[in-house]
């Protein structure tokens, strides 16, 4: 009976990240002008566009990525305390905001960083971050990405999987009735959390490989310029 109820549980959890992520696919978007105005206005960083995070030190950029995703831990634990209220009848709905919340962190983790979702290669590359936070490996279906419309339903879908498998013991404490709110309020705390800091760490990891091209590039370029120099001298016997 035990395993019943945990794989009804699984299949409910699964169903609700499927919901909430597509949902999020289709309607939750962080509007990167507004938020371009919020980092200058509310934490202070002084660019003019999401291309001049490259010229800030990396650790101010991280600072910021943190304020971002305790931002959103504490919405996410506002709103998990409220539907925690309703025991397990309101897991679903609760994941569908759950979510849309962890989505908008992540997109806007993804601004910070200096990536932006204009475009299909982008957006893809976008729900390869949001795999990477929920520790889904599709690095063989990267190759596929740039059919984005068939693309993102299945990073869903596998991201739901993996997830439900990995919170489905902890939200079986809603079913006590008096701490469903407070098990709620932590649970969703905890999500977006580990959520936040995967995909920090992967919009991490590709913002400094892009820096550390750049440097290669400025750095090749340098000594190609210095070459025909170089040439000259040489004719001239000096």
């Amino acid at each position: 009976m035990a395993e019943q109820g945990k794989s009804w549980l699984r299949r409910r959890v699964e169903t609700g990240l499927m919901k909430g992520l597509t949902r999020a696919y289709s309607t939750v978007r962080v509007d990167p002008e507004k938020f371009l105005l919020q980092l200058r206005a509310a934490y202070r960083v002084p660019i003019s566009g999401y291309h001049g995070v490259y010229s800030l030190e990396i650790g101010e950029i991280d600072v910021v990525a943190d304020s971002i995703i305790r931002g959103g831990m504490k919405v996410a634990a506002i709103e998990g305390a409220g539907f925690g209220l309703g025991g397990l009848i309101t897991i679903v709905p609760d994941l569908g905001i759950l979510s849309a919340i962890t989505m908008r962190t992540i997109q806007k983790l993804s601004l910070l960083y200096g990536f932006e979702f204009n475009t299909d290669d982008e957006i893809a590359e976008l729900w390869i971050a949001a795999a990477s936070a929920a520790g889904v490996d599709i690095s063989r279906e990267v190759l596929e990405k740039e059919v984005v419309n068939r693309f993102v339903p299945r990073v869903i879908q596998r991201i739901a999987a993996k997830a439900s498998a990995e919170v489905v013991e902890k939200w079986a404490g809603r079913v006590i009735p008096l701490a469903s709110a407070a098990i709620g309020a932590a649970l969703n705390y905890w999500f977006v959390r580990a959520w936040g800091e995967r995909a920090k760490a992967h919009f991490r990891q590709r913002h400094l490989a892009l820096r550390q091209r750049a440097q290669q590039a400025v750095l090749a370029a340098q000594s190609q310029a210095s070459l025909p120099t170089t040439t000259s001298k040489s004719l001239l016997g000096e």
